[in-house]
């Protein structure tokens, strides 16, 4: 069992920048995959990026450029580093683990509203 908390959203102007972390209740280095997802209301959850146990790295092509996905293992704790938002990233974002058994963890969200 694993229990995620993210923390870092808010209300921020086109442009800005904010930073999402996602905190586990245990050790997150067998954790191989670990992902940001988001959902707009309306919309489907959509991942935006993840990060594997070897640390390499994917990005939605919405999002390349702008945010950056890192772990740190020391801390338990995954984070998405968002610059240059849009009004379009406004989303509750969640953070989503795999372990190596293949089971899933999802975290309650945060919310990211980027005003134009």
């Amino acid at each position: 069992q694993v229990e995620l908390v993210e923390s870092g959203g808010g209300l921020v102007q086109a442009g800005g920048s904010l930073r999402l972390s996602c905190a586990a209740s245990r050790s997150i280095s067998s954790l191989n995959y670990m992902a940001w997802y988001r959902q707009a209301p309306g919309k489907q959850r959509d991942v935006v990026a993840f990060i594997t146990s070897s640390s390499s790295t994917n990005y939605a092509d919405s999002v390349k450029g702008r945010f950056t996905i890192s772990r740190d293992n020391a801390k338990n704790t995954v984070y998405l580093q968002m610059n240059s938002l849009k009004p379009e990233d406004t989303a509750v974002y969640l953070c989503y683990v795999r372990a190596q058994s293949g089971i899933g963890y999802w975290g309650q969200g945060t919310q990211v509203t980027v005003s134009s």
